[in-house]
């Protein structure tokens, strides 16, 4: 996705469209389990891979999920798979510039806001890799510091046990919102129309896809397609078709074909909503699945939207599922959003609508670099970060549990203003999202929902007050039990507001800045009884709260809670899940 916009055009959802009327489309230059991720992760298994027109299965080591007959994504023990995060861009193009111009260290940002991920408790991720800047004209792969801080990340998030579907080729140049730099790519050379249609573009993008495939990642030691972290591929990104239908069809086995002489035996994706009148000649390829988007409030208002926009997330449709030679593939959206909107309902709505429409794998677009967001200029039509839009992250860990936990296929009806379904609320009338279950309550605003079970609570997290926590902030926290009358707090500086985020920024706009105040908050789980200790554990927090009646005041940071006489022996509790328990990570102050 890129954002200098070139075209705004609008499709109406008929029996052949691609978008309802409320699900505006916009064409721009920026195109655009699980559910105890914290506690367990995800196991690494050996399992079937797909790729081939009939759905061939083939025996892969290094992958943990397969296609199934019917198009399902499944885990190796035969469970449906769900896979849910963002995409995020900081080893390439403006978010790498962007930090070198601030002076921030790239590595220190990407392990920050990787924590940042894991701590919303998100396990998928997808990036566009900007092929302009690691390859040349004939398509040689460039290993230069683009590709070894991509390496990076990608370790980083291995790390936290999210997975990865790469998408190799952006036929995008890398200057938004500045001009393009001159590469020397064979991006540059052909363009995007050309990149798909002529003969020596294709050749160039069969070498560099090989090359690209059997690059050996310096952190992990292996390469991407023996990486079992890497679980899928989506060739290119939002490809535009033109000239013979025959052409389109044989460009994408090509890409394959050079993908797997890579060594690659995993499922291969491909987009089909970009061109789609070429939407019949992309499902007669050999592919294992179509990739999709959704941006159903549009792209680059200017301004914050308003108003309930349930309706605009009500139901995803596919016109394309009337093609016979669609079915029985699976379904990934790369890039989603509700872009230019505030309110934080939106996700979990979405996450919803694509579990019904039979959607596997969902990443948002984008998630902005804690480095830049207080001006919010990586992409300014979305704005998604956990220490500058704190409620908007809650819902966003939200929409991973509904994504996890609601089956696929199963209809709740259309939404009202409030909707319950499951575990799961969205409200346009509270502007808040929830998740209520025995062991979680998640809200992403002041809540007056009781809790499913209070006793058996394990996970807490929120933003403003509800009938277990009363906090006077507006930054997020998160509560995880390590032992009986023993949690973890996590508490996150203010988000304050200064200018509208979605306006014309630069990095010289403040629209968010962050205050580190003390703020009163009151703990009533019945576990730690009126009297508990507040310890610190984050480096540098000497901050003792003192504690009375369940009430005491906090500064952000990462604390141990204990009632009172209790001594935990920290020994046997050094992360929960895949959070460190002593980490904390928040804009400097």
């Amino acid at each position: 996705m890129r954002i200098r916009v070139i075209l705004f055009f609008f499709l109406i959802l008929n029996s052949s469209g691609l978008v309802s009327a409320q699900q505006k489309r916009v064409e721009t230059n920026h195109r655009t389990n699980n559910y105890h991720l914290l506690e367990n992760g995800i196991k690494n298994a050996g399992s079937r891979s797909v790729n081939g027109k009939r759905a061939n299965r083939r025996a892969s080591s290094s992958n943990e999920i397969y296609i199934d007959a019917k198009g399902v994504i499944r885990l190796q023990n035969g469970k449906e798979a769900s896979y849910f995060g963002v995409n995020y861009t900081l080893p390439f193009a403006y978010g790498y510039r962007s930090h070198q111009t601030l002076k921030i260290n790239i590595e220190q940002a990407i392990d920050q806001d990787v924590y940042h991920m894991a701590r919303m408790g998100i396990n998928a991720f997808r990036v566009h890799v900007w092929d302009t800047e690691i390859s040349d004209a004939e398509g040689n792969l460039k290993e230069n510091e683009h590709l070894r801080l991509f390496d990076y990340l990608l370790a980083k998030l291995e790390e936290r046990q999210i997975r990865i579907i790469i998408t190799p080729i952006a036929f995008w140049g890398n200057g938004y919102p500045d001009k393009d730099e001159h590469t020397g790519s064979f991006l540059e050379k052909y363009g995007k129309e050309g990149a798909v249609a002529d003969e020596k573009a294709i050749v160039a993008q069969e070498r560099y896809l090989e090359q690209f495939f059997k690059h050996v990642n310096p952190y992990t030691k292996r390469t991407y397609s023996n990486d079992p972290f890497v679980i899928a591929t989506e060739i290119n990104n939002e490809p535009h078709h033109s000239g013979p239908q025959a052409l389109t069809t044989a460009y994408i086995n090509r890409m394959m074909k050079a993908v797997q002489r890579a060594g690659w035996t995993k499922p291969v994706f491909y987009n089909i909503s970009e061109s789609p009148a070429y939407a019949a000649a992309v499902t007669q390829s050999n592919v294992s699945g179509f990739s999709f988007q959704w941006y159903p409030t549009g792209l680059v208002s200017g301004h914050t939207l308003k108003g309930n926009l349930l309706p605009n997330v009500d139901r995803y449709v596919i016109p394309f599922d009337t093609i016979p030679a669609f079915k029985n593939k699976a379904r990934m959206i790369y890039e989603f959003d509700a872009a230019d909107v505030q309110q934080t309902y939106m996700y979990p709505a979405m996450a919803r609508s694509f579990k019904t429409a039979g959607f596997q794998w969902a990443t948002q677009f984008a998630y902005d670099p804690m480095g830049t967001a207080y001006a919010n200029t990586e992409y300014q039509t979305h704005y998604l970060n956990l220490a500058y839009t704190p409620a908007k992250a809650i819902s966003l860990m939200i929409a991973a549990q509904v994504f996890y936990q609601t089956p696929l296929y199963q209809s709740y009806g259309s939404f009202p203003a409030d909707t319950t379904f499951g575990a799961f609320k969205v409200s346009y009338n509270s502007q808040s999202s929830e998740m209520n279950t025995d062991t979680a309550f998640y809200y992403s605003n002041s809540s007056i929902s009781v809790p499913k079970n209070v006793h058996s609570l394990k996970h807490i997290a929120g933003e403003g007050f509800s009938r277990v926590v009363n906090y006077g902030g507006n930054g997020s926290y998160f509560l995880d039990q390590l032992a009986d009358n023993c949690w973890r707090l996590e508490v996150m500086p203010d988000a304050i507001d200064v200018h509208d985020p979605f306006g014309k920024n630069s990095l010289d706009r403040v629209v968010r800045r962050i205050s580190y105040a003390a703020h009163r908050m009151k703990i009533m789980l019945p576990g730690l009884g009126t009297d508990f200790t507040v310890t610190p554990l984050n480096k540098d927090n000497s901050y003792q709260p003192q504690v009375s009646a369940q009430t005491f005041n906090i500064r952000p940071g990462t604390y141990l809670i204990e009632k009172k006489g209790t001594s935990t022996n920290l020994s046997g509790y050094t992360k929960v899940g895949v959070i460190g328990l002593r980490e904390f990570v928040a804009p400097a102050h």
